[in-house]
């Protein structure tokens, strides 16, 4: 019984280094590196316990002889001295392990591509930078970025201070208001990567979740190519009436919908709302009941944000959960 609640206890401890959000599931260089850097300081920290223990066990079985008092306390002197200079190179080795890693980490030389991250309450917005201005785009809550590649992200918050953390790709971060912080990725291997603010930023904190998706090149391009084009026209006579209805409401000066009228900056853009996984920073599945219901009572669903509730009918509700899944 005894047996059975140890390796009960352990497999539960365990599950702690897998999932989701787990440091030791590494698939990007930044968290490549911090990986070996933590499981080399575990080793290290792990041989010296164990010498002390061994130590330890030696001094309280050793019996002290009068006769040879003087020759065990020279011992013990050669003892402590030798453990006071390892101490001081294990501390030293660990200290300047820690300083090269986490210098080598900020220095990205040539990023193939640079995205503005700007923290909000409660969401993230991500900008697209290009040379060429009719080239940047806004998306939200979703980063696509090429694998194998450094990916500058300059990071801004819009109110309090947040922290960007995908901990399968990189460390932590902090985004503070009027400063901007800077954070290379560089996803060794294709995947999607669940983020979270790190950083208590007020009551929707816990619901500010991110995701990085890492795909090939070719890919990754065809994204950003259909992420810088307009929105869908929609065709289905549902869609196309909450269309009108977005228009016609105070969505349209919250938001923006690239090639309609609509060039809100409050909340998220939403040119491309229908291809996105997830709604409200990784709150709800992104299908057309989670769609309806947000756009319902928002405040039930992640109650502070600043989504205002919108009086609507039955059919408007509808009709414009239908036109933000057109939008692809």
């Amino acid at each position: 019984m005894k047996r059975n609640s140890i390796l009960l206890l352990l497999a539960f401890l365990i599950s702690g280094c897998s999932g989701a959000q787990s440091v030791l599931d590494a698939n990007g260089h930044a968290a490549i590196v911090l990986k070996e850097l933590i499981l080399a300081m575990v080793l290290v920290c792990s041989a010296v316990w164990f010498l002390v223990m061994i130590a330890l066990v030696s001094a309280l079985a050793r019996r002290r002889d009068q006769a040879t008092g003087a020759i065990s306390e020279r011992k013990a002197t050669v003892a402590v001295s030798g453990a006071v200079g390892a101490t001081v190179l294990v501390v030293s080795g660990l200290t300047i392990a820690s300083f090269y890693t986490t210098r080598a980490l900020s220095e990205a030389e040539d990023p193939e591509l640079t995205i503005v991250v700007r923290a909000q309450q409660w969401w993230w917005q991500f900008t697209y930078v290009d040379p060429r201005s009719t080239q940047t785009f806004v998306t939200a809550n979703e980063l696509h970025i090429p694998i194998g590649k450094d990916v500058r992200l300059r990071l801004e918050s819009s109110d309090v201070i947040h922290s960007f953390w995908v901990p399968s790709l990189a460390g932590k971060q902090d985004l503070i208001p009027g400063r901007e912080n800077i954070l290379t990725l560089r996803a060794e291997r294709p995947g999607v990567y669940r983020g979270q603010c790190a950083e208590f930023c007020g009551l929707q904190h816990s619901h500010m979740a991110l995701f990085v998706i890492a795909e090939g090149e070719a890919d990754h391009e065809r994204w950003a190519e259909g992420q810088r084009g307009t929105s869908v026209e929609p065709s289905e006579a549902e869609a196309v009436a909450g269309k009108a209805v977005f228009m016609a409401r105070q969505c349209a000066a919250c938001h923006t919908i690239r090639g309609t009228g609509a060039s809100g900056t409050t909340g998220p853009d939403l040119t491309h709302i229908g291809s996105r996984r997830t709604i409200a920073a990784g709150l709800l599945e992104n299908t057309r009941g989670s769609l309806a219901a947000w756009i319902a009572d928002p405040q039930t669903l992640k109650p502070g944000n600043n989504m205002p509730l919108v009086p609507l009918t039955s059919d408007e509700l509808r009709q414009l959960a239908a036109y933000m899944e057109v939008l692809k």
